[in-house]
C-alpha cells in the first residue's frame, strides 16, 4: 500500500484512474473522507469519474490507514466547554522500550505542529499535494471533509479549479447541545471493542443514523470497521474542532470568503447535516451552487449514485 509522509505523519493514499492506478496525465480530482471513515468510500465514485480525471484518495491523519506511529501518540486535552472547545495538543511519547525506541528530536517537533483543527488538516491537504507534485486540482470532499476542503479552498485558492461539498453546512452555536454532542461523542469512540465488528447486524445499526437508503452489507462492514480503526485522539480530538463554538463563528466567515466554483450536495434526510444548514451556507457565498437529492440521507453518493454522479457531470461541464 502507497504511503507518503506529510508534515511527519505516514499518509496512505491511492490512485484510481481509467489505467487502474497509474496516472493519465488528465486533471486530477481529490476525494476527503469524513469523520470516523476512510478514504475507501469513495472508491466508487472515483471509479465513475474516471473518463474525465485521475482520482487521488487518502486517508486523513488518524483515520483509516493513516494511523499514528504507536512509538509517539498526541495526546488531546479538551478545554471545558464554554471556554474555547477547542483540542490543546501535548506532545507525548510512549516509555522508552526495546521493541519500541522513542522517536526522533525532530520527528517529535514536526508531530508537535499537527492539531486536529479543520486547519490543520487544510494544511495536510496542502503538503501532500506538494509531495505529490500537484498544482491544481479538483476536490470532492464529504462531511468533515468538506469542512476540510473549504479551510483548503481559501487558503490555497489558487490550486482548485472547481470543488465539490457533499453534507455540509453551517450552524448556531447552542452550548447545551454541544456539550452533549461532545461527550456522547467521546463516549462512543471510547466504548467502541473489536469485537463489535463479529457481531450480527452491528453494521447496520451502526449506519442506520447516516442513511435513508440501505446499502449492501460490504459496504457498511466497511464503515464499521473504519470507525473501530480510527485513532482515539483524533476521533475524539475532531469531534471537539468539527462541532464548536469557534467552528459556528468561523465557518459562516470561510464560505463567503469562497472564490472558488463550488456545488453543494444535500441529502433530503440528512439528519447529521440537515440540507436547511447547507442552504444556509450556500447563501452567503455567490459562489456557491446548493442542490439537494431526493431520498438520500449523509451519504448521497452511495444512496443514489445515478442522480449523485449527474449533479457532478452538469457542474463539471
Amino acid at each position: 500500500m502507497p504511503y507518503i509522509s506529510v508534515r511527519g505523519f505516514d499518509h496512505y493514499y491511492e490512485w484510481i484512474t481509467a489505467s487502474g492506478s497509474e496516472q493519465t496525465g488528465k486533471p486530477t480530482m481529490v476525494f476527503i473522507h469524513g469523520w470516523g471513515g476512510s478514504c475507501r468510500y469513495w472508491q466508487s465514485t472515483a471509479q465513475a469519474l474516471t473518463d474525465q480525471f485521475d482520482c487521488l484518495l487518502y486517508d486523513m491523519r488518524g483515520f483509516g490507514r493513516s494511523q499514528p506511529s504507536p512509538a509517539t501518540k498526541l495526546a488531546v486535552r479538551v478545554q471545558p466547554v464554554g471556554t474555547t472547545n477547542v483540542a490543546v495538543l501535548e506532545k507525548a511519547a510512549t516509555t522508552k522500550s526495546a521493541s519500541s525506541p522513542l522517536p526522533s528530536a525532530a520527528c517529535l517537533e514536526d508531530r508537535s505542529i499537527a492539531s486536529y483543527e479543520m486547519e490543520s488538516y487544510a494544511e495536510d491537504l496542502a503538503a501532500l499535494l506538494d509531495a505529490l507534485k500537484l498544482s491544481q486540482v479538483y476536490l470532492n470532499a464529504h462531511s468533515m471533509g468538506a469542512s476540510v476542503a473549504v479551510f483548503f479552498l481559501n487558503l490555497c485558492r489558487d490550486r482548485v479549479k472547481k470543488a465539490i461539498l457533499t453534507c455540509s453546512g453551517v450552524f448556531e452555536y447552542e452550548e447545551k447541545s454541544f456539550a452533549t454532542f461532545h461527550k456522547f461523542g467521546t463516549y462512543v469512540v471510547k466504548f467502541r471493542p473489536r469485537w463489535l465488528y463479529q457481531l450480527p447486524l452491528a453494521d447496520r445499526f451502526f449506519m442506520a443514523r447516516f442513511l435513508h437508503r440501505s446499502l449492501p452489507r460490504a459496504i457498511s462492514r466497511a464503515f464499521l470497521d473504519d470507525f473501530l480503526m480510527a485513532d482515539y485522539e483524533a476521533a475524539v480530538g475532531t469531534v471537539y474542532t468539527s462541532v464548536s463554538k469557534k467552528a459556528a463563528e468561523i465557518m459562516p466567515q470561510e464560505f463567503a470568503r469562497l472564490s472558488v466554483p463550488t456545488l453543494l450536495v444535500a441529502g433530503e434526510h440528512d439528519i447529521i447535516i440537515p440540507a436547511k444548514l447547507g442552504k444556509q451556507a450556500a447563501s452567503v457565498s455567490s459562489q456557491v451552487t446548493f442542490t439537494i437529492i431526493p431520498n438520500t440521507a449523509h451519504f448521497p453518493m452511495l444512496e443514489d449514485t445515478p442522480t449523485y454522479l449527474q449533479c457532478i457531470r452538469d457542474f463539471l461541464a
